[in-house]
Order: structure tokens, then sequence, then C-alpha cells
């Protein structure tokens, strides 16, 4: 993934700022550049209702694009210890992430609750399916040598599923992941994915990834049974995420080359039929209802120099995007970071659909909301596992110059009657 200013870029996305233009930190309102993208952090008490998405945009404030977090009042969290599943992890898997078989027999990871690190290769090979492997990792049965714990992972739960790739350029995988599924306090379930894109410049990127995904899932698994308000519980889980990252670089050797381990972080959870992500950092999330006459959207917006030139009026998106300095990204997690400013936001969603939450190693094939509704098979919202596994596909036959990482999380049919929005229910 690429990284802001202070990180020194990467070749495959992002060049060095042209000569005398250094790719600044977001900027205060007054001074004359860039604005920062207006977020609501964290919901206030009264709020409105949480919007639906429809056929329109995401709902945006000030014009900058980013959704509005809106909802009710966030209710004060218990800390009496809920006990939490124990957390297991995206397990190395072998199918071709292009096959269209979404067999049972292939899903790895744990069967419910949470699925989290890797787990050793099975007995036969992840090429042909049915040779064993020698000691030195090479199947007995077409020579196939299997790759490394992270090169290739997927796993699936009930309601979500999720894959990743090392992509055809990078040395390994520094992308992470983690899924789960729990209830609130009340016994609604509740669905979790955190996805993680490491930093590549910075030090030990694998593990900052790692680290954050599982410290951010870990910590909606522990809130949301006590009652905390699901948007709450999102923002405090990537503080939670950023803390996990920044005790890396306490135990990391001093090298002036290298920056301190820093990744990104977005997550997306579905409570009772309502949407609500959270992200720092360029990794996104899309919502692709299955009518596709319903419209697509963007459900985040990046913490990147490119579109801080949108935001601030001061280039179309086509050409912000299309600037060597697209990709830098302005906002991530780690102890060299700027002040944190978590983002989220809730929507309710008028139709069944997916949610697809990815780093920029897919979206950079699938920019736009309409380009990754495209990429999706028609059986995205029953066959998540397939659809991942087709998405890193998709990817890799694009050129697979990053990591891949990308959990698809279905959005069934809204709940009955008995939801009732809060008063003064309203569109943002």
């Amino acid at each position: 993934m690429s990284p802001s200013a202070s990180q020194p870029t990467e070749p495959d996305f992002t060049l060095p700022p042209a000569a005398g233009e250094p790719a600044a930190p977001p900027q205060p309102a007054d001074a004359g550049t860039v604005p920062p993208a207006a977020e609501a952090g964290v919901p206030p008490a009264g709020a409105g209702s949480v919007p639906p998405i429809g056929a329109g945009p995401v709902p945006s404030v000030d014009g900058a694009g980013a959704p509005q977090a809106v909802g009710a009042g966030v209710p004060p969290g218990q800390d009496a210890g809920v006990p939490m599943p124990p957390a297991q992890g995206p397990a190395p898997s072998g199918p071709d992430p292009r096959a269209v078989s979404d067999d049972p027999a292939r899903r790895t990871g744990a069967a419910h609750g949470v699925a989290g690190g890797p787990e050793p290769f099975g007995p036969t090979c992840v090429a042909c399916g049915t040779g064993t492997i020698d000691d030195d990792g090479y199947c007995e049965h077409c020579g196939h040598k299997q790759p490394r714990d992270r090169d290739h992972m997927e796993s699936a739960l009930a309601t979500v599923a999720a894959a990743s790739d090392r992509g055809l350029r990078h040395h390994r995988n520094e992308d992470f992941y983690a899924l789960a599924e729990t209830t609130t306090g009340e016994g609604a379930p509740v669905t979790i994915a955190v996805v993680c894109d490491g930093v590549s410049s910075a030090t030990r990127p694998d593990e900052a990834s790692a680290a954050a995904a599982e410290a951010a899932s870990a910590a909606l698994r522990t809130a949301l049974p006590q009652g905390r308000h699901v948007q709450q519980a999102m923002h405090d889980a990537l503080v939670v995420a950023a803390e996990a990252v920044n005790e890396l670089a306490a135990d990391t050797p001093v090298d002036p080359a290298k920056n301190a381990p820093a990744c990104t972080v977005v997550g997306a959870l579905n409570c009772a039929g309502i949407l609500t992500v959270g992200w720092i950092g360029d990794s996104r999330a899309y919502w692709v209802p299955d009518d596709p006459g319903a419209g697509a959207a963007r459900l985040t917006e990046d913490d990147s120099w490119a579109a801080q030139m949108v935001a601030a009026g001061l280039m179309s998106e086509a050409e912000a995007y299309a600037d060597p300095r697209a990709h830098a990204i302005t906002g991530w997690l780690g102890a060299d970071a700027y002040e944190l400013d978590p983002h989220t936001a809730s929507f309710q969603p008028e139709s069944t659909g997916v949610v697809v939450v990815c780093t920029d190693g897919l979206w950079n094939y699938a920019e736009s909301a309409d380009e990754m509704a495209a990429a999706l098979p028609p059986d995205a919202g029953t066959h998540p596992l397939h659809t991942a596994r087709h998405l890193v596909g998709y990817a890799l036959d694009g050129g697979g110059h990053d990591n891949v990482t990308v959990a698809v999380l279905p959005v069934p049919a809204p709940p009955a009657p008995s939801f009732a929005p809060p008063q003064g229910a309203r569109q943002a």
C-alpha cells in the first residue's frame, strides 16, 4: 500500500513528490489549501437516525464526500468482562482464487465465531489437491512448491468470508484480516470484518497489519455484547488497533532508513440490518446492492493526497487519481502517524446486497463503486467465499501489483417491522 508524505513511497503505485511539492499532511481549514475532510468520528447524543443507502451518492457533509456518521446517542458501555471465543486466523488455502467453486469442504478457518491467523497447511497440495507434501515443501505428485503461510489465506464464517493473496510483484503478503460473529447485549447477531494493509516502506508492516486486525476484532467482540453502541464500539476498536501497532515500535530496532511499523485499517459490521464502517488510511468499504439499478456506493473516504485535492476543489477525481502522488496516504496507524483521527459512519441499506471491504490491491483495479459492482459475480450475496476468491483473482488478472485482500459481507433483507427507527428519523 502507499504511505503518506512522511513514509517513503512504494514503486508500484506511488512516485516521490515532485520537486518542491512535498505531500503535506492535512492542513488546517484556514490554511487556504486543503481543509480536512469533514467527518463525524463518534455519534453525538441525540443525533439523527441512520440514513438509507439508496440510488444516490453516499451521504456527505460540506461537499467533501465523506459519509456522515449518524445514529442515536451513544449509551455508556459496561466494563464487565464478556468471554470471547479464542481467535483463530485466516487459513492458508489451496484453491486458485479464481476458482468458481464455493465447496464447503474448501472453507478453512473456524466454522463459527471468529476467524483470524494463519493455520498450518493441510496434507495435500494447494495446486493439484491430491499430492502429499515432502519435507522441503514440494508436492510429491505435481512438484508444486507450497506457498508460505501468508502468501494466500482465506476464511469463511456463516455470514462473511475473506481471501488474501501476496500478489504477483511483492515478495510477501503484508495484508491481514479478521472475521468474527457475535451478538449485541440484546442478542442481535453482529457480523464483523476488519482488513488491514501494512505500509511496505515501514518496519515490520506484516506484523503491524496482523496486530491491528486482531486487536480491532477483539475489541469489537468484547464491546458489542456488553451493550456498547455500534458506532462507538467501532471508533474505540480503531483506537485499540492503533495502540497495538504503536506497541510494536517499542521493540523495533531504530533504523534511520525505516519508519515505525505502520498500516491502514478498515472495518465493517452488520448489526440488525445497520451497516457501520470505520477506517484510517486508504483501505475501503463498498456497498453493492443485488439490484444493479439500485446504485452501488463507496462507504469510506480515503485519507490520501488525492482525496484532499478533490475535497478542496483543486482537482477533479480523475485528475487527482492520475497524479503520481495520488496514493500518498495522510492517515495511518503507527507510532509516527499524525494525530489519530478514526472515521466512522452508519447506513441502513434499502435492499439486499454485499459490503466489500478491501485494500488498495483490489480497488486499484476497480476504483469506482460502479467498477467494483461490475467486478462482482452475480451470486455474490449467496456465495461470499467464492466472491472473495473471484475478486482476488480479478486483481491478479489485472496485474497483481500489490497484496490483495478482500472481505465480503452479505447483507440480507431488512429486518421485520419490529425494528423501528428512532424518533426524528431523517436522511442526512
